[in-house]
C-alpha cells in the first residue's frame, strides 16, 4: 500500500506526540489491569486468615440468622448470605460493621454457628492490596479523586485511539516487509521499533476495544441516564449491593416471611438454569421493604459486572423481579450493553480468557514502554545530527522517566501484593497506598539521579 510521504510525516508526528502525551499513564493502566484480572482471588490471598468454624450448612442459615438478628439487631437493615465461602468471607453470613455508603470497603462482620450451636462472629477487614491495583487501573496511576481521575482517562483514552488509528496508518506501507521483522543484532532503535510494530499489530482489535470502553467508563453517567431513558430498568451497572435492587410493592412488603436462602437457591436454579448464584444480598429501602440482590455466574454468557450477573428477586417467592443483567435472560438492548462491558472486562468465557486478557494487557504495557524508547531515540538522533554536544533536557528527562515510571509501577505493585500476603494485618487502605507510591517515587528518583550507564551514540547506533 502506497501513501504520499508528506501524509506519513503527519501522521506519524501525531502518533509520536499523542504516544508521549499518554504512554506512562497507560502503561500503568494495562499492567494494574492485567493484574486485576484476577482481583478477587488476590483480595482472599491477602485477606487475613480468620480463627473460626466452619461455614454452616446453607439449610441451618435461618437457624444461623435468627441467633445474628437477636445479637445483632443492626444486621436486619443489610446483610448477605454468602452461598460459596472463601478465605476473605468464610462465615455463612456477613454484614458491615458501619452503614455502607457507595463503594465502600469497609470492616465486615462475618458469622457461622460453632458445633455445639453457639453464635461464632469474627470482624474481617477487607484486604484494600487487589482493589487498590483496580483502582490504580482505573485512575491511571494518579493519585487523585475519581471526579478528577475519571475525565482524565477519558481524555487519555480518546489521544490513545487516536494514537492507533495514526499507528496503523505509519504501518501500513511497510506491513509485509516489517511484521515479522525482529532485528536483535543491529542496535536498540531498531529493536525497540521490531518489539512495538509486533505488539500494536497482533493486539489492535483489543486495544481498539480497550479505548472505546475507556471512554464510556469515563463518561458513564451521561450514557447510563441515555440507557435508562431507551431500556427503562436501573440507570447504572455499579452501584452497590443494597442500592441497586428493586423494591418490592406495597403488596410484597407485606408479606410475613422470607424464603429460605436454600428455597430461593433452588426457585433460581428453576427460574434460571446455568445461572449459579454466589450471594444473596439483602437490604431495605426507606419505607422498611426487604430488597434482594442475587450475584452470580453464567459461564455461557457475558456478564454486567467484572465477576458476576446481577438478578433482583423477590425474597418472598423467590420470584425474578428484574433480569436487565441476568445473564442469558436480558432484553435485547440490556444485552449489547452487556457484551460491551465484557469485552472490557474479560467476563466471559471462564478462565481462559482472562489469563489471555493478562497476556494482551501486559502486552500493551510493554507496547507503551517501547512506544517512549522509540521517541526517546528519535530525538538523540535528531539532536546528535543538530549538532548538539549532548541531549536536551527534555529528552534526557523522558529517557529517565520512562524507566523509572515503568519499573516503579511494577515494583509497587510487586512489593504491595507481597506484603499483603506476608502481613495482611499491616496492609490497610493507606499503608497501601503510601507504600506503592513511596516505591515508585523512590523508582523514579533512582532513574533520575543516576548515572547514564550507555554514551549518547550508543543509545543512536543504527
Amino acid at each position: 500500500m502506497k501513501i504520499r510521504s508528506d501524509i506519513l510525516r503527519v501522521y506519524r508526528e501525531v502518533h509520536s506526540w499523542v504516544g508521549i502525551c499518554a504512554g506512562l499513564l497507560l502503561f500503568v493502566a494495562f499492567f494494574a489491569g492485567a493484574i486485576s484480572m484476577f482481583e478477587q482471588p488476590l483480595q482472599s490471598l491477602t485477606t487475613p486468615r480468620l480463627d473460626m468454624p466452619a461455614a454452616v450448612p446453607l439449610s441451618r442459615t435461618p437457624e444461623l440468622l435468627d441467633q445474628i438478628f437477636r445479637a445483632y439487631p443492626q444486621a436486619r437493615q443489610n446483610y448477605t448470605v454468602v452461598l460459596a465461602p472463601d478465605r476473605s468471607l468464610p462465615g455463612r453470613v456477613a454484614w458491615p460493621v458501619r452503614p455502607p455508603h457507595g463503594h465502600d470497603f469497609g470492616p465486615l462482620l462475618v458469622a457461622t454457628l460453632a458445633p455445639d450451636g453457639a453464635l461464632v462472629v469474627r470482624q474481617q477487614a477487607v484486604a484494600p492490596v487487589a482493589h487498590f491495583i483496580d483502582m490504580l487501573h482505573q485512575k491511571l496511576g494518579l493519585p487523585l479523586p475519581q471526579s478528577i481521575s475519571r475525565p482524565v482517562m477519558g481524555i487519555v483514552a480518546l489521544l490513545y485511539g487516536l494514537a492507533l488509528l495514526s499507528g496503523v496508518i505509519i504501518f501500513l506501507p511497510t506491513l509485509v516487509r516489517n511484521l515479522f521483522a525482529f532485528r536483535l543484532g543491529e542496535g536498540s532503535r531498531k529493536f525497540w521499533l521490531d518489539l512495538h510494530y509486533l505488539l500494536g499489530f497482533f493486539s489492535l482489535p483489543f486495544h481498539i476495544v480497550m479505548a472505546l470502553t475507556s471512554v464510556v467508563f469515563a463518561f458513564h453517567d451521561p450514557i447510563f441516564a441515555v440507557q435508562g431513558r431507551l431500556f427503562g430498568g436501573p440507570p447504572a451497572s455499579h452501584a452497590p449491593i443494597h442500592a441497586a435492587s428493586r423494591s418490592l410493592d406495597s403488596e410484597q412488603q407485606g408479606a410475613p416471611a422470607l424464603l429460605a436462602p436454600d428455597e430461593l437457591v433452588e426457585a433460581l436454579n428453576k427460574a434460571a438454569p446455568g445461572f449459579t448464584p454466589t450471594t444473596l444480598a439483602y437490604s431495605r429501602n426507606g419505607h422498611g421493604g426487604m430488597m434482594l440482590r442475587v450475584s452470580g455466574q453464567d459461564s455461557r454468557y457475558s456478564l454486567r459486572g467484572p465477576t458476576a450477573g446481577f438478578a433482583t428477586v423477590d425474597p418472598a417467592t423467590g420470584r425474578i423481579l428484574s433480569s436487565d443483567y441476568l445473564p442469558g435472560h436480558q432484553k435485547a438492548g440490556f444485552a449489547i450493553l452487556t457484551v460491551f462491558f465484557a469485552l472490557h472486562f474479560g467476563s466471559f468465557g471462564g478462565t481462559a480468557t482472562r489469563w489471555g486478557y493478562v497476556v494482551l494487557g501486559l502486552a500493551g504495557a510493554v507496547m507503551f514502554y517501547t512506544g517512549n524508547r522509540l521517541w526517546v531515540n528519535a530525538r538523540q538522533r535528531r539532536e546528535k545530527a543538530a549538532g548538539l554536544s549532548q541531549d536536551s533536557l527534555s529528552t534526557r528527562l523522558l529517557a529517565r522517566l520512562t524507566p523509572g515510571w515503568a519499573t516503579g509501577c511494577v515494583a509497587g505493585c510487586a512489593v504491595i501484593l507481597a506484603a499483603g500476603y506476608a502481613v495482611p494485618d499491616v496492609m490497610t487502605g493507606d499503608n497501601v497506598e503510601g507504600v506503592y507510591y513511596a516505591v515508585f517515587l523512590a523508582s523514579i528518583f533512582f532513574f533520575i539521579i543516576r548515572s547514564p550507564t550507555t554514551k549518547n551514540s550508543s543509545t543512536n547506533k543504527k
